[in-house]
């Protein structure tokens, strides 16, 4: 249903999320439901889901950069639309500067990681 080709809206989509999978991640933790998911995300040494996406797509076009597959390359080099174009390639996203929750949970990552050395 939050498949890449849903045509479900991405509102939906975050409300499954919200509904389905985080609950998920605070009952495998015992965690209440007041904890914040940052915390869920430091104490599972978990990326958050844009982080992890975002992750993946620089994998992704790193792989495909020196593919065989010549319409792939073509894919993959193309010219950035002007910066008040509307429409953002998926190039784009990935230098984008994290968002909030990305830099809250990397923080609380390098704090756990300093404290348990």
């Amino acid at each position: 249903m939050i498949a890449r080709k849903s045509k479900m809206s991405l509102r939906n989509k975050g409300t499954i999320y919200t509904m389905c999978i985080r609950p998920v991640m605070t009952r495998a933790t015992n965690a209440p439901w007041y904890v914040k998911n940052s915390i869920l995300h430091r104490d599972l040494e978990l990326p958050t889901i844009s982080k992890f996406m975002k992750d993946a797509s620089e994998r992704f076009f790193d792989i495909a950069g020196s593919h065989q597959n010549p319409l792939l390359v073509e894919a993959v080099s193309y010219e950035p639309p002007p910066p008040n174009h509307f429409c953002r390639r998926p190039r784009n996203v990935l230098l984008d500067p994290p968002d909030d929750l990305i830099v809250e949970v990397e923080k609380l990552i390098e704090i756990n990681k300093m404290v348990t050395d």
